[in-house]
C-alpha cells in the first residue's frame, strides 16, 4: 500500500487516543497493577509493581502516581524522567505507556490525584490512599505527573487473529 495513511493505519497508529481510551480504560481498570521501569544513571533499567490512576486532558491521556518519594525513584527520575508503564492480564490484554515523569508539591494537584486514587480513574483504578497517608498534606505523600508520548493496547482477542496493536503518539507520525 503506497498511501501513507492506510500503510499507518495498517501497522495499528491511531489519530487520536479517543480512538484506544475505551480500550485503554478497560484494561487498566481490570488490571489496575502495572509494572512501572525507569533508569539509572549507568542506563540500567529498574522496575516495581505500583498503581498509577489516569485521565484524559483534552484529548491526551495523563497519569498520576501516588508513591512514596524513595532515593532510589527520585535519583532516576533526575538522571532520566522517561518512565515505561506496562499492564497485562492472562487474556493477553495489555496496554503500555512510554512517558516522561516529574515529581509535582502542588496543593491542587496533591489534591486531585487524592480524590482520582478514592473513586477510581479509569474504574477500577487506584485504591484509598488513607491506607498509607494520613492525606493529600502528608508530607510522605509523594506525586509524579506522568504525561504520555506513546500509548500502546492490545486485547488478546485481536492477538490471535493477527490484529496489530494499536499506537498513539503525541508527534504525529503522517
Amino acid at each position: 500500500m503506497n498511501d501513507d495513511s492506510t500503510t499507518t493505519r495498517r501497522r495499528g497508529h491511531v489519530h487520536t487516543f479517543a480512538d484506544v481510551r475505551e480500550d485503554f480504560d478497560a484494561i487498566v481498570g481490570a488490571v489496575n497493577y502495572a509494572t512501572m521501569v525507569t533508569v539509572d544513571a549507568k542506563g540500567r533499567p529498574r522496575t516495581r509493581v505500583l498503581i498509577p490512576v489516569w485521565e484524559t486532558e483534552g484529548d491526551e491521556p495523563r497519569g498520576w502516581l501516588a508513591t512514596y518519594r524513595t532515593p532510589v525513584k527520585a535519583a532516576h527520575l533526575a538522571n532520566n524522567p522517561h518512565v515505561t508503564f506496562s499492564y497485562w492480564n492472562p487474556t493477553q490484554n495489555t496496554a503500555s505507556v512510554d512517558a516522561t515523569a516529574a515529581w509535582t508539591d502542588d496543593p491542587a494537584d496533591r489534591r486531585r490525584v487524592w480524590d482520582l486514587y478514592r473513586y477510581g480513574s479509569p474504574p477500577g483504578a487506584g485504591y484509598d490512599p488513607s491506607g498509607f497517608w494520613k492525606g493529600p498534606d502528608d508530607p510522605e505523600f509523594s506525586v509524579l505527573r506522568v504525561d504520555p508520548w506513546r500509548v500502546q493496547v492490545l486485547r488478546g482477542r485481536d492477538l490471535v487473529i493477527g490484529v496489530p496493536a494499536r499506537i498513539w503518539t503525541r508527534e504525529p507520525r503522517w
